[in-house]
């Protein structure tokens, strides 16, 4: 726009009425996340992009499309985009996804996010599952020093689903049929060192093989396992081959030696559980987008912004790793 035509809109700005100027104000607000929006997906592939089918660097532009730019490898002679190979491919209104990843920043439900938003409520809810399928999978490489771990339980939900359930239905906030742990309770593994790198893992069972599994790729051969006094958690550290230092937490016992404790992991535990609370039962097969969401709103001290779970949704840091610098 030519500053002769902006300074007649910008006189008349004063005319606008209180209705006028709000719908102005959104519209802006729009036009801005929009441009935020495709400079972070560009941002993807703006260090040396790869070819996602053959991983080669003979990369040229090839146009555009959807505002997105497209590139064309010169080798396997694919074209693609910078959300080719994300969890965000195929979805629309882009202009919208700040918008949303503020939703997701406050913890708000698919209903509140879609009527933030503007999209229908079956719209939010594939949103809010595309954007966590990421987070959900990102964890640390390895965990160091004192790590203490501990298992939570969350109740067996087939939440949205009408057919192939092993039980029959039943309204939500229905007790178990059974106290305390049993089958209908669905175990995860919690770890956490004391520098705050948390992991954790859906189990199948609770038992020592499958904890195994889940421990040995990530914990450090050098490291401390503190636990309580779990006969699984035990037998789990002595097939890795790590020192154990278990709390006799039934017999009153908080800390051994003043350094060996499971207050950290609790607290976590803790804080997952009220946090969870808010979503009134979170569908099993879900349950691990769930768990990377908290680890992020964690890592974050619950200061998490629309930028970092955008980027996070894209996949920036782990795609990063795969360029060559």
């Amino acid at each position: 726009m030519k500053s002769e035509d902006f300074q007649v809109l910008t006189s008349e700005l004063t005319q606008l009425t209180p209705h006028q100027r709000s719908i102005l104000s959104d519209r802006l607000r729009e036009i801005e996340h929009a441009s935020v929006s495709r400079a972070l997906i560009e941002e993807r592939l703006s260090n040396k992009p790869l070819c996602p089918k053959c991983s080669k660097e003979h990369i040229v532009r090839w146009g555009s499309a959807s505002k997105l730019q497209r590139y064309r490898c010169q080798d396997c002679k694919i074209t693609f985009n910078a959300l080719t190979g994300t969890q965000l491919a195929g979805l629309r209104h882009k202009d919208k996804w700040l918008c949303y990843s503020q939703q997701l920043s406050e913890g708000r439900s698919i209903r509140c996010s879609a009527g933030a938003c503007g999209v229908h409520n079956t719209t939010s809810f594939r949103w809010r599952h595309r954007f966590l399928a990421e987070p959900g999978t990102h964890k640390p490489e390895q965990l160091k020093g004192i790590v203490e771990a501990d298992e939570t339980f969350f109740r067996e939900s087939f939440k949205g689903k009408r057919h192939g359930m092993t039980r029959p239905t039943h309204k939500r906030g229905t007790p178990a049929s059974k106290r305390g742990l049993s089958a209908e309770q669905i175990p995860v593994l919690v770890c956490r060192d004391r520098s705050g790198c948390t992991s954790d893992y859906v189990l199948e069972k609770d038992d020592a093989r499958h904890i195994s599994s889940a421990l040995k790729p990530v914990l450090a051969s050098d490291c401390i396992l503190c636990t309580d006094s779990s006969k699984a958690m035990g037998a789990a550290a002595r097939e890795i081959g790590i020192t154990h230092r278990p709390v006799n937490l039934a017999a009153g016992i908080r800390v051994v030696a003043r350094v060996y404790h499971v207050q950290n992991v609790n607290a976590y535990d803790s804080r997952l559980k009220n946090w969870m609370h808010r979503f009134h039962g979170v569908a099993t097969r879900y349950l691990s987008n769930y768990l990377g969401w908290r680890r992020i709103l964690d890592e974050t001290k619950d200061a998490l912004t629309p930028t970092y779970i955008l980027r996070a949704a894209l996949g920036v840091w782990r795609y990063q790793q795969l360029t060559r610098t």
